[in-house]
């Protein structure tokens, strides 16, 4: 059981990229499924998440510029990226989880809510 992420790349400072999350033989859709980044020489940390019930937390970092989207149809889970940075850079990991309910406010960006993590894919913001 594991999700696999797309739709990493290089892109330029100001540019877009949206990196999709899907599931095959689970569900995605009433799961927490979190986007976490890992830039070298720094520790994991949370981007995004949405919850079962929808709700959706951003990291300070990222907000108005990261959109965490979800399409049940499709069992995938969507980060859109905008206005990117070279801070951005950094290989980004979708997690699905289902322990955990309800108000996620103060837990969506520890990594013990998530019980399945993907590979990842490399983001690189550059010029």
């Amino acid at each position: 059981v594991q999700p696999v992420e797309s739709g990493g790349g290089l892109v330029q400072p100001g540019g877009s990229l949206r990196l999709s999350c899907a599931a095959s033989g689970f569900t995605l859709n009433d799961a927490t499924v979190g986007w976490f980044r890992q830039a070298p020489g720094k520790e994991r940390e949370g981007v995004s998440c949405i919850s079962g019930d929808g709700s959706i937390y951003y990291a300070d970092s990222v907000k108005g510029r990261f959109a965490i989207s979800r399409d049940n149809a499709k069992n995938t889970v969507y980060l859109q990226m905008n206005s990117l940075k070279p801070d951005d850079t950094a290989v980004y990991y979708c997690a699905r989880g289902t322990a955990y309910r309800g108000n996620l406010y103060y837990i969506w960006g520890a990594e013990y809510v998530y019980d399945d993590w993907g590979q990842g894919t490399q983001v690189t913001v550059s010029s």
